[in-house]
């Protein structure tokens, strides 16, 4: 798949990537997707040493495996919170570049808007692959919230300080910690809810993101020998 280079991530800064997602904010576009995506991608970023690993799945509607892709390379970027994009895009755009299966929306392991920037890496990487992103992480990064009922299905939305909506704390399972849904970009927050909720099947994690994790750890382990 061909990316959009928006901006490199070479010699940058602190105070340069924080400049870069500022400017970023202002092309968000959190609209109505009105539509049911029948193919979509999982990420997922880990770590091995100083190597960057980064997994897309592809997968269609019944859940069957379309896409495999990886790749791996040296970090240079050090872990700072709230700028971890800068520290994983790298290497995702690189493996995205080896995708045949272009899908329809992508999955992130992470945070979407419910960022401090509204700059998590679903939507800072939607800018470069220019489509429908979700965020999806196990804990709370930013905002604030109401704990949602037990049953599967039930959700709270997540506000940032100014009482705005950033995402939902969502359900996944039943009397299972629910996971933090937010929208990347060219999606709104009910659609990534319930994206989110077709794409779940017996776990807390969503299949794409789901897979794409069980995979970063087989190749993980293929790599360290």
């Amino acid at each position: 798949m061909e990316i959009i280079n928006i901006h490199d991530f070479k010699n940058l800064n602190p105070k340069h990537c924080i400049e870069i997602q500022k400017n970023l904010i202002d092309k968000l576009e959190l609209k109505p997707f009105n539509k049911f995506p029948e193919i979509v991608a999982g990420v997922d970023l880990s770590f091995l040493n100083d190597l960057g690993i980064a997994i897309i799945v592809v997968i269609d509607e019944t859940f069957k495996l379309v896409d495999l892709v990886y790749h791996y390379q040296k970090i240079e970027f050090p872990y700072i919170p709230g700028l971890l994009a800068f520290r994983e895009l790298p290497v995702f755009l690189e493996a995205w570049k080896k995708l045949k299966t272009k899908p329809d929306l992508v999955f992130f392991d992470g945070q979407g808007i419910a960022h401090p920037r509204k700059m998590g890496i679903a939507t800072h990487g939607s800018f470069f692959i220019n489509l429908p992103t979700i965020g999806i992480a196990k804990s709370r990064l930013y905002g604030t919230y109401d704990e949602p009922c037990i049953q599967k299905g039930c959700f709270s939305y997540l506000y940032d300080k100014s009482k705005n909506k950033i995402g939902v704390v969502l359900r996944t399972r039943e009397k299972v910690k629910p996971v933090f849904v937010s929208p990347g970009n060219y999606i709104t927050i009910n659609e990534a809810k319930e994206i989110t909720l077709e794409y779940t099947s017996k776990y807390k994690i969503p299949e794409p993101t789901r897979l794409a994790h069980m995979y970063s750890q087989k190749i993980k382990k293929e790599i360290s020998g």
